[in-house]
Parts: structure tokens; C-alpha cells; sequence
């Protein structure tokens, strides 16, 4: 009908108006289809004609073809708006009581020319125990009271800061001192106390609403002298152990150094331990990391980091150019997956070349990766980068893979932590990482709708691998952690190819030895099992070092951003090698895991073997963990909060009891109020003296004792109430403490301090 309504419009030619009863109601039908705003034909020729112009709907755009419209669909708009330099109401969302400075921070991203080696520890450190702020000079401090005690709400660019800066404790360009700030995206600087001439110490906050998890660090420094050796000690760090223990540096990033020399982030520090002080926290023994360094510039501003920070801001940036570009927006599709707590866009990318049919894009495998689910893991996102930077460039593995997968791509799932500068939780006060499996969508909206998504997925076509990538923090080299099906003979060692070809492509950096595939009871809510349990039998955890490799030529040395990033482009080369329609590789890495396994068993058991068969359920591998964490955080920091203020409903014994307490009571006073003042030296119960009593009587009720001591009652409960009169109790009251001494069967006994209750 539209078709030939179309049709009919364009046969009119003429320049004139309609005057024909017919070419009214014509008309008049034309406009009931929203074809015709009413205007007359003189505007519109075959040529001129706007029919666009004049639909009622902007769902429709109008195609001629040999003068033939030819209506259709508009492409569907996007889901959000990334946000640009010129719109100010797009920003990063904060919590409100978070106070952020306005200076925009960013950093070139650069390589050193040669690969960093570790620390050699020299014997010689220090150990600078906490000196605290009565023996030193606060320079930087961030009130922690003002925050709450669970997230509320959110604000683009969050509380407002006042103008004079209330972080700073002391006028750092007269005194000399260094000057510190971490009110900027991933920083967490709480607070900087100076013990000496050029000696700091340094407190991280913990991660928002929780008392717990410190590790990450990220914050800048001016007012610096060239030349001088500054010593910085971090008192509060949580974890027994730390790659600074092995040999890792922090990292040192200098704004001059950027702009005269085109140098970015290097590894810098002397004198580095890592070792237990003299605090506590909640129970929880402490531990500080302390170095010694020198500035390269005087009056510089520098960055010091624990790994290479990567920002929600970053990511942004990088979505959008990727939009921007006309080529790799073709087949890289940009969506909001969810909001966070905060109302911070978690994005998800659809990567895959536009198929010739529809049943070629149905038959696609999927591949879903995911990356900083824990927010202080900033190498995960640096491999998330060189991953995505593989996969949308123009290389013909790149095109292949577009071509044979579907890959669903969340390249940030925790962007409130991120924004934060926290090292494990979400606002939400938990670790995201053991929560896959919750129902409370409100409170992890980002973990929930994944799982969501990849149901979804799962039932839609085969998932042929997931992978989410992490940081670790007590290990060296790229690992990954898997899991291991015993019910299944026949997929024995399957999930194991995957890692084992990943190392054969990154020998120098990926370690397979170091490669875990137990489920643990404590991890069940982490993604990697709860995607198995969703049938996607290979999935992994690739965790990254925060120090570097102990392999091959990369020996002793640290990993750089190009490092990180090429373990992205590894994963790609590995997935077509293992999704390969010739399965020799498959083939050879499955033989040569069945000669290690055989070889592990032997030293297991200590002896040979002759079948597998019935010994996969060995205990081969130590434990997974890489973190404190525990099997769950419990409920979210809200709902706590709401449990604390709950009243608490008794039980019918605890009524019971309560209630006979209370007449127990009521007969106590009863009792003081028919006492006589009598004077008897003597104890009527067991007619003896007593020296230390003035004034003293007893007497017995149901299961009472009342005594009087220097015009005081003291009120005991009796040993045998049944039994008040057989003279086998004696009560002896010396100043304010009261004995039972019970001497049936030689046995003494000695009851609490009695309660005192003063004469009415």
C-alpha cells in the first residue's frame, strides 16, 4: 500500500493546485499514512520529491531507484554517547563525597629501549618502623570521616572541592617539603607524614566502604629537589608477601622527562623491602614497603605508581577512536552492557565481519574476553588493548578471526573501582570476582548482566572459549588458571592445550608450569567456573605479573606496556592455532601433556604408571590464590549497614530468661528494703569471726545470699540453694571481692565477683 501510494504521489507533475474531488481524497489517503504533510504539489517532482520530509515517521528513509521509492530501515542508534572534550555533562561519575581536583592527568605511553632489570637486594636495606604523626609533620591528609559508610549516590566529577586545598596540611613551597595529591582518577594517597629532612611516610586509603584490601598506589609529587635521595615507606600494605620481595620496582613517571625527552613510565627505587611492622589493622598484622629514590628535574611533577595505570578516561579515549573510525567501526559495534552503581557505562564491543547470509552469522562461534574486574589489576587492560588493537587491525589473522568468531568483548567490568583507585571492590563494598553467581542485580549490576549476556550467548550458538584477564601480584611471568573436568574421561587434558600453546607463542613471558586448573571451593563464584558451569568448557583466567619474567632472554627483567600489550596479540595467534580445522598442533600438545602428567605422577606416587586412566583426580597442584580474599566478602556494604540497624527480635527462651532475670530482681529489692541495720560480729551461718567485717549478716532466700559490708549489700547467688542451712557454706568478704569457699568433699570452689548494691 505504501508502495503504490508513493507511487501515485510521484505521477504528479504539474505546477498547479488540486482541484479534482478525486485527487483529494487521494490525498487525504495518502496523509492518513503519513505520506503527505498537507502541502501542495507544486514542491514536488519526480526529481525534488522529499518524502522523508513529510513521513510522520523518522524510522524511514526513501530510496529511488529508477524513479521507484524504495523505503527503509534507519540503522539503530547507539545505546549511549561516549563523551567529548566539548560536552561537560558526560563525565566520569564519582561519588559524591569524593573530592576531585580538575587538572585533567594524562600520560604518553612509551617503551624503554631496553628491558628493565630487577632489584638486587644488597643485605644492607632499612626497615624504618611507623614513626606516626605525633613524631612528624602531616603534609597530606584526606579526611576518611567524611565518608559513608556505603555508597549513596553519584556525581559527574564528584563532591565539589573547595578553593582552598584542604588535602594539604602545610605550605609545602615554603617548607620545602614534598607536595602530594591523589584526588584524580585511580589514585589513593590517604595521607603523607614527614618523619625526616627527606623522609616520608605514606598511608593508602583502603578500598571505598570496606577497612581492607591496600595494595595498589598511584599519586604525584612536586616540590622536588634534583639530586637529593628521598626515602617513601608505605605502613599499611595487607598482603604476607610482594614481588617487591623478589626483585620489583615501582614505577616513576616524570612530566618533564615526557615533554624534553619523549620518555613515559620507567622503573626507578633503591634500597626497596617488603617486611611486617609493628601495626595492625582490625587484628590484621601490617606490612610496609619502603625505598629510597632521586628526582631527575627540580620542581618536577611526577607520578609514582605500583604498575602502569590505566584509567575509565583511558578507555574512553580509546572507544573513542575506535567509533571514529569509519573501518574498524564496521565490524566493532560499541554498547552499553549496563550502569554501575554509579552510573558509570560498562561497554561492551561486538567484534565479527558483517556475514554474506543470515545462517553464516548464525553458524559463528563465539569467543567472550573480559577484563579488570579488579580494579587495581591495570595489566589486565593493558593486554585488553594490545588484544583489541590485534583484532582490529588489517592483518589476515585479524580478518580470519573476524571472519570465524562472534567475539563479545567487555574490555572494563569494574569502572567504579577504576575511578576510585581501588584495588579489588566494587562501590558495593565486595569482590566482583566472587559474585558471578549472585542474584542482587542492583547491587552487582556489571557481574550480573555479564552472566546474563553469556547465557544468552551460550544458548544462542557455541562459546568455544572465555578468558578474563587479571594482575597477580606474588608470582612472576603470564599464567593462566582453568578448569579441570574429572567426570569426563575423554575431554582429560583438553583444557590444558589451550595454555600449553599459548607458551610455545610467548616463551619468554608465559610460563605453563606456573598454569593452575583446580576448583577450589573458595573461588565458585569467580567467572572463570561459573562460565564452565554455564558449558563453556574452555575457560580460563590469564593472570599477569606485576614484575616480570624469569624465562628465556627476559630473564631478571621487568615487563614493560609493549610487554603486556603483546600478550593481546599472542592470545589472538594462539586462538587460531587452537581452533585450527588441522588439529596436528592439538595433537602434539596433547601427547606431550600425557608425558607430563606421567611425569608428575611418578613423582607423586614414585612410581610408574601405565595408564592415565582413574589418576586425573590426583592432587598434582598447589593452591590458585593469589589474594587474601576469601570465599565470599558477604552482603554489600548497604545491606550491612541496614542489618546493623535492624531490631534484633529475642527468642521465646531468651524472653524467658530475661524475664526471670527481672523478678530475680524485683526480689532483691525487696529484700534491701526489710533489712535492719544489725550489728553481728559473729556470721550466723558459720559462727565465725570474720576480721575484715564491720557489720555483717546473711541471709537466705529461695537461691539468694545478701551480705552487708561497711554500709554496703553484696549479692550473691547461693552454690547449693536446696542446701542453705547443712553449715557447708561460708561466705568471706574481704574489701570489695566476695569468695565462695565450698568444703563438701575437700573440694574448694571460688565463684565471679559478686554485684554491689548500696544500702536504700
Amino acid at each position: 500500500m505504501i508502495l503504490f501510494s508513493l507511487t501515485t504521489f510521484s505521477m504528479f507533475k504539474k505546477k498547479k493546485t488540486i482541484d479534482d474531488p478525486y485527487e483529494s481524497l487521494i490525498l487525504q489517503h495518502l496523509k492518513h499514512y503519513g505520506l503527505f504533510a498537507g502541502r501542495t504539489i507544486a514542491f514536488c517532482t519526480i526529481f525534488s520529491f522529499n518524502a522523508e520530509k513529510y513521513l510522520r515517521t523518522k524510522q524511514l528513509l526513501i530510496d529511488f531507484q529508477g524513479g521507484r521509492p524504495i523505503p527503509r530501515l534507519k540503522e539503530p542508534l547507539d545505546l549511549f554517547t561516549i563523551p567529548s572534550t566539548s560536552s561537560p555533562f558526560q563525565g566520569v561519575r564519582w561519588p559524591v563525597e569524593c573530592k576531585v581536583i580538575c587538572d585533567k592527568i594524562r600520560h604518553i605511553e612509551w617503551d624503554p629501549p631496553e628491558p628493565e632489570p630487577f632489584y638486587q637486594q644488597t643485605g644492607f636495606e632499612r626497615t624504618p618502623m611507623p614513626a606516626g604523626k605525633e613524631r612528624g609533620n602531616t603534609v597530606y591528609c584526606i579526611d576518611s570521616a567524611a565518608e559513608a559508610p556505603y555508597f549513596t549516590r553519584s556525581r559527574v566529577g564528584g563532591g565539589r572541592e573547595p578553593k582552598r586545598n584542604s588535602a594539604s596540611c602545610t605550605n609545602n613551597q615554603e617548607t620545602s617539603s614534598l607536595s602530594f595529591e591523589s584526588r584524580f582518577e585511580s589514585g589513593n594517597l590517604q595521607k603523607a607524614v614527614q618523619v625526616g629532612l627527606y623522609d616520608y611516610e605514606l598511608t593508602l586509603r583502603h578500598d571505598m566502604y570496606t577497612t581492607k584490601h591496600t595494595q595498589w598506589f598511584y599519586f604525584r609529587v612536586r616540590n622536588m629537589k634534583a639530586g637529593v635521595t628521598y626515602r617513601f615507606t608505605i605502613i599499611n600494605l595487607m598482603k604476607s608477601s610482594s614481588l617487591y620481595e623478589a626483585g620489583m620496582r615501582p614505577l616513576l613517571y616524570s612530566e618533564l622527562a615526557a615533554w624534553l625527552k619523549g620518555e613515559g613510565w620507567c622503573r626507578d627505587g633503591s634500597n626497596i623491602r617488603y617486611y611486617r611492622n609493628l601495626c595492625e589493622n582490625e587484628g590484621t598484622a601490617l606490612y610496609s614497603l619502603t625505598w629510597t629514590m632521586q628526582f631527575p628535574y627540580e620542581n618536577d611533577t611526577c607520578y609514582l605508581a605500583h604498575c602502569y595505570p590505566y584509567t575509565y578516561s583511558d578507555l574512553q579515549h580509546y572507544l573513542r577512536g575506535v567509533i571514529s573510525d569509519s573501518v574498524r567501526a564496521a565490524y566493532c559495534k560499541v554498547r552499553v552492557l549496563c550502569r554501575s552503581l554509579a552510573g558509570n557505562a560498562v561497554y561492551v564491543l561486538t567484534i565479527t565481519a558483517p556475514g554474506a547470509t543470515w545462517k553464516e552469522r548464525r553458524n559463528k562461534q563465539a569467543v567472550v574476553v573480559t577484563a579488570r574486574v579488579h580494579p587495581g589489576e591495570t595489566n589486565g587492560s593493558w593486554m585488553m588493548q594490545g588484544f583489541l588493537d590485534f583484532l582490529l587491525g588489517d592483518s589476515l589473522d585479524a580478518r580470519l578471526l573476524r571472519e570465524t568468531f562472534v567475539f563479545k568483548v567487555v574490555p572494563m567490568l569494574n569502572p567504579d573501582g577504576v575511578v576510585v583507585g581501588n584495588y579489588r571492590c566494587s562501590l558495593a563494598g565486595c569482590d566482583l570476582n566472587r559474585n558471578y553467581r549472585t542474584l542482587l542485580r542492583d547491587s552487582f549490576p556489571c557481574v550480573w548482566y555479564t552472566r546474563n549476556m553469556v547465557k544468552k550467548l551460550v544458548a544462542e550458538r557455541e562459546v568455544v572459549l572465555y578468558c578474563d584477564f587479571h594482575g597477580h601480584s606474588r608470582k612472576n611471568n603470564v599464567f593462566m588458571y582453568g578448569c579441570n573436568d574429572h567426570k569426563d574421561a575423554s575431554l582429560q587434558l583438553q583444557e590444558r592445550i589451550f595454555p600449553l600453546m599459548m607458551s610455545k607463542n610467548a616463551q619468554d613471558k608465559f610460563s605453563f608450569r606456573s598454569c593452575k586448573f583446580r576448583m577450589q571451593r573458595s573461588k565458585e563464584g569467580t567467572g572463570r567456573i561459573v562460565m564452565w558451569r554455564l558449558g563453556i568448557r574452555n575457560s580460563y583466567t590469564m593472570e599477569s605479573t606485576f614484575g616480570g619474567s624469569t624465562l628465556g632472554s627476559r630473564k631478571g627483567t621487568h615487563f614493560s606496556m609493549g610487554d603486556l600489550k603483546s600478550m593481546g596479540y599472542h592470545f589472538c595467534d594462539t586462538l587460531l592455532d587452537f581452533c585450527d580445522p588441522d588439529q596436528t598442533k592439538a595433537e602434539h600438545c596433547l601427547a606431550e601433556l600425557e608425558a607430563l602428567l606421567r611425569q608428575q605422577i611418578r613423582q607423586k606416587l614414585g612410581r610408574d604408571v601405565d595408564s592415565l586412566e582413574g589418576l586425573f583426580d590426583v592432587d598434582l597442584e598447589s593452591s590458585t590464590s593469589g589474594s587474601n580474599s576469601t570465599e565470599s566478602d558477604g552482603l554489600p556494604a548497604h545491606l550491612i549497614n541496614c542489618a546493623d540497624q535492624k531490631k534484633h527480635l529475642r527468642s521465646r527462651k531468651e524472653r524467658n530468661r530475661l524475664r526471670q532475670q527481672q523478678e530475680q530482681s524485683a526480689v532483691s529489692k525487696i529484700l534491701h528494703k526489710n533489712i535492719k541495720n544489725t550489728v553481728s560480729p559473729v556470721c550466723p551461718t558459720c559462727s565465725k569471726h570474720h576480721k575484715h567485717l564491720h557489720s555483717h549478716f546473711c541471709i537466705s532466700t529461695e537461691n539468694l545470699y545478701l551480705m552487708k559490708l561497711e554500709e554496703k549489700c553484696v549479692l550473691m547467688p547461693c552454690v547449693n540453694p536446696r542446701d542453705k542451712n547443712s553449715g557447708n557454706l561460708c561466705l568471706s568478704l574481704q574489701s570489695d571481692t566476695a569468695s565462695l569457699l565450698c568444703q563438701s568433699s575437700s573440694t574448694l570452689c571460688s565463684s565471679t565477683q559478686a554485684s554491689e548494691h548500696k544500702m536504700e
